[in-house]
């Protein structure tokens, strides 16, 4: 006996709105990205206007390389953002792991100090911060940057880990302890290879909360020897002109750690942000 097919079919007016706004949607939002990639390789006198295939050249990619700091501030960048990921999900996996398995004194305000830590605007951050790292020698200095970006990713990431780590069986530490695992022992060999999910989103989110921050960046670092990406853009735009050209080649070349980073860890992303929205 044939099923009777009870799935609605879109009339072809229907069809043509979703494809149409469909299409809308895309170019919103490949339209930017585009026009940098565009000017990026047109030559200065060219780069206000809207001839994109006129003289297309590499001149602003090569003088950004051999005539300003860009390698100085990308590898200050690396430095910092990669130091915040893995500092970032080590803290937040752990600590996630623990108010998630464990019950002990403090446990309830330590999630509100986390959750409320979130709440504060970037802008009334800056001065407090500011004077901490000045009254501590951490002005000017990758590490302060580093403990900037990880009390912004740690708190979020450490919830997101929780509401993870509560939809792992809690019978697998229970087998972990029965083999004779002590409970770092069973995070690390049992519970952390299953929540590769929730590590790939903390990682992600972490790395991109270090890599395109520019409000910390611009104020703890100053020089151009200390300066990370956010700051050195910045050098291209003064009070009466703007240096388009390596402006946009830089935004490039900023922008390729970050794919690089979604791809390795896209597969993971979706599966990853559910469970620690869900969960908890």
């Amino acid at each position: 006996m044939t099923m009777p097919n009870t799935r609605r079919s879109r009339s072809p007016l229907a069809s043509i709105g979703l494809h149409g706004t469909l299409v809308v949607a895309t170019v919103v939002a490949v339209f930017p990205a585009l026009w940098v990639l565009l000017t990026s390789l047109k030559p200065a006198k060219f780069a206000t206007t809207t001839d994109f295939f006129h003289d297309t050249t590499l001149a602003n990619y090569t003088h950004l390389l051999s005539d300003t700091k860009f390698l100085t501030w990308f590898g200050n960048s690396v430095i910092v953002a990669a130091t915040t990921t893995v500092i970032g999900v080590f803290l937040a996996a752990t600590t996630g792991y623990a108010v998630s398995r464990f019950r002990f004194p403090g446990m309830r305000p330590l999630m509100w100090v986390l959750l409320i830590t979130q709440m504060f605007p970037m802008a009334i951050l800056i001065v407090p911060l500011y004077n901490l790292f000045s009254s501590m020698g951490l002005l000017n200095q990758p590490v302060g940057l580093v403990i900037t970006y990880l009390t912004i990713a740690v708190p979020f990431c450490a919830w997101m880990m929780k509401g993870f780590f509560d939809a792992i069986p809690v019978e697998i530490d229970e087998s972990g302890r029965v083999d004779g695992l002590n409970p770092f022992g069973t995070f690390w060999r049992l519970i952390l290879p299953l929540a590769r999910p929730g590590l790939a989103v903390t990682g992600f989110y972490s790395f991109i909360t270090a890599w395109g921050e520019v409000a910390y960046a611009s104020a703890f670092m100053v020089g151009e020897d200390n300066m990370t990406l956010a700051g050195g853009l910045q050098t291209f735009v003064n009070q009466y002109t703007a240096q388009w050209g390596p402006m946009t080649a830089a935004s490039v070349l900023i922008a390729v750690p970050a794919v690089i980073v979604f791809v390795l860890v896209q597969r993971h992303l979706v599966t990853g942000m559910t469970a620690g929205a869900t969960k908890g």
